[in-house]
C-alpha cells in the first residue's frame, strides 16, 4: 500500500507565525493570555493551557489582572477591539495573519471612501468578524456564504462593490459568487484575497483524492479551512475520512487499499499527523 502525504499539509506561514509567538512568549515568563484561541486546535490550545497561556472571549475578563500580555491570535480582530484593548494598557502582541491584515486594510479604505464592502466566507468565523469590524459603522459589510445570498443580495446599481475573501475560503466557491453578483449588472472590483498557501493546499488535496482508493483529512472540528478540504476530497474520493487524530481512524477489514492519501489542515501540527501516518502504514 502506497501513502501519499500532502506536502502542504499542516501549519501555514501564519498559524506557524502565531504558534511560535506565543511558545516564545511562554519563554519570556509572565501571565500570558490569548483573545480567543490562538489557532482551531484544541491539541496545541490544550498544551499552551498546560503551559500557563489562558483564553479569554472578552478583554473584560482581564480587569483587575496586573502585569498581563495579551497576544492576537491568527484570525484578527476588530478596529473596536483593538481600541479597547490599548485601553486596558496591558501589553498586547500582535500575531494577526499578515495577509489577514492586508484585508483590514483594503476594506478599511474601500468602506471610507463609500464603496459597498462584500465579504465571503463563514459569517461566524472568527476572521471574518474580524474583517467586517473594519468597515465604517454608517457604511457597513455583507457577508456572503452562498449562492441565495448571492442572489438575494441587493444593493444600488451605481454604488461601486468592493469584493473580498475569507483567506481559506475554497477559491472555486468564490469564483462562481463572484460570478452571480456580476450577472446581476454590479460594477464589481474584486480582490481575491483567499492565501496562496491555501488555494495551494485545496488543489493539492483534489488531485491526490483523485488518485487514490481512500483519503484521510486532518484538521479540528472547528477548522474552516479543513471543513473545506474535506469537501474538496469527498467530491474526488468516495472514502474520505475527516479525522482530528489517529484515534479517529476507522478501519475497514474487508476493504482493499492500494493508495491512500493524507493532508491536513493548516491549523494541524507535524506531531498530528505523523501520528496518523504511521497508524495508516501499520494498520491499514
Amino acid at each position: 500500500m502506497d501513502i501519499i502525504l500532502a506536502r502542504s499539509a499542516g501549519f501555514c506561514f501564519g498559524v506557524e507565525r502565531a504558534v511560535n509567538t506565543v511558545y516564545k512568549e511562554i519563554e519570556e515568563g509572565g501571565r500570558i493570555y490569548t483573545l480567543g484561541p490562538i489557532i482551531h486546535n484544541d491539541a496545541v490550545v490544550s498544551d499552551l493551557d498546560r503551559k500557563g497561556v489562558h483564553v479569554i472571549n472578552d478583554i473584560s475578563e482581564l480587569d483587575g489582572i496586573s502585569g498581563a500580555t495579551v497576544i492576537i491570535r491568527s484570525h484578527g480582530i476588530s478596529k473596536k477591539t483593538e481600541e479597547e484593548l490599548k485601553k486596558a494598557s496591558k501589553k498586547v502582541i500582535d500575531a494577526t495573519c499578515p495577509f489577514v491584515k492586508k484585508i483590514h486594510g483594503i476594506v478599511k479604505t474601500a468602506s471610507a471612501q463609500g464603496d459597498k464592502v462584500i465579504v465571503i466566507g463563514s459569517k461566524d468565523h472568527p476572521e471574518v468578524q474580524g474583517i467586517i469590524g473594519w468597515c465604517d459603522d454608517s457604511n457597513p459589510a455583507t457577508v456572503i456564504e452562498n449562492e441565495e445570498e448571492a442572489y438575494t443580495f441587493d444593493a444600488e446599481y451605481d454604488k461601486k462593490i468592493t469584493v473580498v475573501s475569507q483567506t481559506t475560503f475554497r477559491a472555486v466557491k468564490f469564483k462562481e459568487l463572484v460570478e452571480i453578483l456580476r450577472k446581476k449588472g454590479y460594477n464589481v472590483n474584486v480582490v481575491n484575497t483567499i492565501c496562496n498557501a491555501t488555494e495551494a493546499r485545496q488543489e493539492e488535496a483534489r488531485k491526490i483524492a483523485s488518485e487514490v482508493d481512500m483519503m484521510i483529512v486532518i484538521g479540528d472540528s472547528k477548522s474552516s479551512n479543513t471543513q473545506k478540504l474535506y469537501e474538496i476530497c469527498s467530491r474526488e474520493c468516495r472514502c474520505t475520512q475527516y479525522v482530528q487524530t489517529k484515534d479517529d481512524l476507522v478501519t475497514d477489514p474487508l476493504r482493499s487499499l492500494r493508495r491512500v492519501g493524507i493532508t491536513a489542515g493548516a491549523s494541524t501540527p507535524k506531531n498530528i499527523i505523523e501520528e496518523v501516518q504511521n497508524y495508516v502504514r501499520i494498520n491499514f
